[in-house]
């Protein structure tokens, strides 16, 4: 299988992990834990995680210039990322954080001109359009935007965290065409360690664990092993081949997997504008993520 379709397949994976993760880390909090302990364990672990597996893999030896954008990366794509969501999502609803996290694509392309200089193409354009209409379409059409007072500092919170992860997602780009996923990773999560420590330890001591039924251990161990192990090291090998642009527009999938998965479990029934929102997400994916020449009317 070719390189950049492995990416592609690693990036629609990542998302769907993600789209999942916003039912089953709303279900944590706050009645079991606060946003800053799920953090501390979520971090904690999966940086155990990632060198743990430092022995079954090639070893790397990565230079100072790298390792200093890794440390800046993991302070956007770790430390900012997670808090910030964590404690947006905490305050607003799943709705909101939703349609939120769709303008990811497009401070991608804002960051990817700013900083690596590539090119906004007409292509990408039309193609983040269409997968933010589509998405924007299925998230309104599945419940209200709240506007109540008390989850703005919630939103504001998740639009923060989705410009932080925007950058990350730049910044790291370049640092993946030197290295296996599994080595920046490790130094990844080993930098974000560091940073998180001093704002969720204090929380983390003030947990009640002992209490947490074994339904909950299930959704932290999924927010550990899925959301933050592999969905990472699935998004960090699509890098490897794939421009962050291509990477972020898969987040438009998220919505259709939480359409899907209520409709497996027959709490919702497909209707047409779940349809039509898929089939504007899956031409804007398409149109970032195609290579070939387009019509004359849309080229780059």
């Amino acid at each position: 299988m070719k390189s950049r379709t492995l990416a592609l397949i690693a990036a629609f994976f990542a998302n769907l992990i993600y789209g999942v993760n916003f039912v089953v880390a709303k279900g944590i909090m706050p009645d079991y834990l606060q946003p800053r302990a799920i953090i501390f364990i979520r971090v904690i672990v999966a940086a155990m995680l990632f060198w743990l597996v430092k022995p079954f893999v090639k070893s790397e030896k990565v230079s100072k210039k790298h390792m200093l954008r890794i440390a800046l990366a993991a302070l956007f794509g770790v430390a900012t990322n997670q808090i910030l969501f964590f404690e947006g999502l905490n305050l607003t609803t799943p709705i909101n954080a939703s349609i939120i996290m769709v303008g990811v694509p497009i401070a991608v392309l804002i960051f990817s001109q700013w900083i690596a200089k590539e090119r906004i193409t007409k292509t990408k354009v039309l193609g983040i359009s269409l997968g933010s209409f589509g998405a924007a379409f299925l998230i309104l059409g599945s419940g209200q935007i709240n506007l109540h007072p008390g989850a703005f500092l919630g939103n504001v919170f998740i639009l923060l965290n989705a410009s932080a992860y925007a950058l990350y997602l730049v910044l790291i780009k370049p640092v993946m065409q030197h290295y296996q996923a599994l080595t920046v990773m490790r130094w990844v999560f080993l930098f974000g360690a560091v940073y998180i420590i001093p704002f969720t330890l204090p929380i983390a001591l003030k947990s009640d664990w002992s209490s947490i039924p074994l339904n909950i251990w299930m959704s932290i161990s999924y927010v550990i092993i899925f959301t933050t192990f592999l969905a990472y090291l699935m998004n960090n090998f699509s890098l490897k081949t794939i421009h962050p642009s291509t990477n972020s527009v898969f987040i438009y999938f998220q919505p259709v997997i939480s359409s899907l998965i209520a409709l497996s479990f027959q709490k919702d029934t497909l209707e047409i504008q779940e349809v039509v929102a898929a089939l504007f997400i899956f031409a804007g994916v398409y149109f970032v993520s195609r290579k070939k020449q387009l019509p004359y009317f849309i080229r780059e």
